[in-house]
């Protein structure tokens, strides 16, 4: 208004009115309140600058907005639970699975061959502790009785001695061996002795002999060899010739070392002979040697060690005969359980291994990835598995926004897709931890229901979702742009409209308390009352606020407004 200073607002009446203003005035006002009263109980006043409001009694909503996409309420990555070479995969991507469903498999046969072998290992360990806690037979029973007794007599015949009878068979064995002996002895000497004088110069004789023969066939196979064919000598006649002496060398040669043979067994005797001689003398050395040793045990009695040895076989034949009529020992019982049940635990682990080949769903829904291929030899992650029958919405939602939302807060939706589809959500969890981003700003994830739906929703649709985060009844309401912010001062003021009994109208500007706010209208707690009217003079918003429009700045709020 024209007569009004930035210095005298609160308070002030106009000092003077002309009359073709005030007549202006009037007829502004006559026209702002015919067209503001019509709804005010339905919050649905549209003002714009200069226009006139009334406070009303009213509801009021507040609420954040927060934005985000369709994600699944299960997304799995599949590990194969064992390496190995894929044999068989059974699934595409995009197929959809049930739970349960076979997905790839290994190569078994090695598996197959551990599986068999451990059920085997059972078998064998089963008859073991059958066969430890069945009774002896009766052959059993009576071997192990006979071995008692036989040890029995062998510790009896040692602590009585030998007998005459055994002495002379000892002796006799002596005798026998010493004859033996003196027997092997002389036939090495008959085979070291040397020859006569007239045996040596016969073989030396005959070795002359020998030399001088092969010395000439070597010679005549030579001159053959040098021989051209001539017209006495045919080729064929010399090649006949040269092999007939060739011959007749060889065998010259070979009687040649045959005499030499002879000359050395006359000098120094025959090899072969004096070795078989003298394995003989050993044998009937030892043979003698051990006549003797029993001979002397036979004179001399049975040691102390016998005895000892005999006794403690005797101890140990009437130990088994005791172990056989007692039976097993529960240390042996429990040995053989224990045997049997690792059996048991390896076999169950090849079957597993054996189940563990093969890769299934572990629930229902669409595969999305997979990483291996047939052939490959694998371990890991192979395969992703995603839920799309049971979908969720995930929105971030601003750090002075969170503290108002709460698990099962009703929540209206819209997808991008559809914006014109408003879905009616809830929320189904918070997170207790922030978003990292690495910027200033904190949010928070904030999970939604989502029911099923006609419209084919798919994981990563973008999402906006409202949440109501106040609620108040029956409280005093203005628009939003009548409101006036000192930000100096923190207060907040409106232009009341005052009429005096002249029917002049002026403004008077007014403090008020303000509470909440939506995107139209704000809670006054004081300063106004209803049916009060006010100008709407601002032309930009009062504050900037958050999602939403419910987020006031530092300065007195509209979100605390006093309460």
């Amino acid at each position: 208004m024209s007569n009004l200073s930035s210095n005298n607002r609160k308070k002030k009446r106009w000092p003077w009115i002309v009359g073709g203003i005030a007549t202006l005035l009037i007829a502004s006002f006559a026209i702002g309140l015919i067209l503001n009263k019509g709804d005010i109980g339905d919050n649905d006043q549209t003002v714009t600058d200069g226009d006139l409001a009334i406070a009303f009694i009213g509801d009021l909503n507040t609420s954040a907005a927060a934005s985000g996409k369709v994600v699944a309420l299960r997304e799995a990555q599949i590990p194969l639970k064992k390496s190995g070479l894929v044999d068989e995969i059974l699934v595409e991507v995009g197929d959809q699975v049930s739970e349960g469903q076979p997905l790839l498999r290994l190569e078994t046969e090695e598996l197959d061959r551990r599986l068999e072998s451990a059920r085997q290992n059972v078998i064998i360990q089963e008859a073991n502790l059958a066969q430890l806690l069945a009774p002896p037979s009766d052959a059993e029973l009576a071997a192990s009785e006979a071995a008692v007794v036989s040890s029995q007599i062998r510790l009896e015949d040692l602590l009585e001695g030998p007998s005459d009878d055994e002495i002379a068979a000892a002796q006799a064995d002596l005798r026998s061996a010493e004859a033996e002996l003196n027997a092997a002895y002389g036939r090495l000497i008959g085979y070291t002795t040397g020859a006569t004088s007239e045996q040596l110069r016969a073989a030396e004789i005959e070795l002359e002999l020998a030399q001088q023969n092969a010395t000439q066939a070597a010679e005549q196979h030579s001159t053959i060899l040098v021989t051209e064919p001539n017209r006495f000598l045919s080729a064929d006649r010399i090649a006949d010739m040269e092999l007939a002496a060739r011959a007749s060398a060889v065998q010259a040669n070979a009687v040649l070392q045959a005499t030499e043979d002879a000359l050395n067994d006359l000098l120094h005797g025959d090899s072969q002979a004096i070795s078989s001689s003298q394995a003989g003398v050993a044998l009937a050395s030892a043979t003698h040697d051990a006549a003797q040793a029993r001979l002397d045990n036979s004179l001399s009695g049975p040691s102390e060690s016998d005895i000892a040895s005999a006794q403690a076989s005797l101890a140990q034949a009437q130990a088994n005969l005791e172990r056989m009529i007692a039976g097993p020992a529960e240390v042996q019982i429990v040995a053989a359980e224990v045997a049997l049940e690792q059996a048991r635990i390896s076999m169950q682990q090849a079957e597993q291994n054996l189940q563990d080949a093969t890769l299934s769903a572990p629930y229902s829904g669409t595969i999305s990835a997979l990483y291996v291929a047939e052939g490959e030899q694998s371990a890991g992650i192979v395969a992703e598995i995603t839920d799309t029958e049971h979908l969720e919405i995930l929105v971030e939602v601003a750090e002075m926004d969170v503290a108002k939302i709460s698990v099962g807060q009703p929540v209206l939706v819209a997808l991008e897709t559809w914006p014109d589809e408003v879905i009616d959500s809830r929320v189904v969890a918070i997170s207790p931890k922030a978003i990292e981003d690495g910027d200033a700003l904190v949010s928070y994830d904030v999970y939604l229901s989502l029911k099923r739906s006609d419209l084919p929703i798919r994981v990563g649709m973008t999402s906006n979702a409202d949440f109501v985060t106040d609620h108040q009844k029956d409280v005093l309401l203005v628009p939003n742009r009548a409101i006036n912010l000192d930000r100096q001062s923190g207060t907040y003021s409106v232009e009341l409209v005052v009429k005096d009994d002249s029917t002049a109208v002026s403004t008077q500007d007014v403090e008020v308390t303000v509470g909440l706010r939506d995107n139209q209208f704000t809670e006054i707690l004081s300063g106004l009352q209803e049916g009060d009217e006010v100008m709407v003079i601002n032309h930009l918003p009062i504050e900037s606020f958050g999602s939403g429009g419910n987020q006031g700045s530092d300065g007195p709020g509209f979100l605390q407004g006093g309460r």
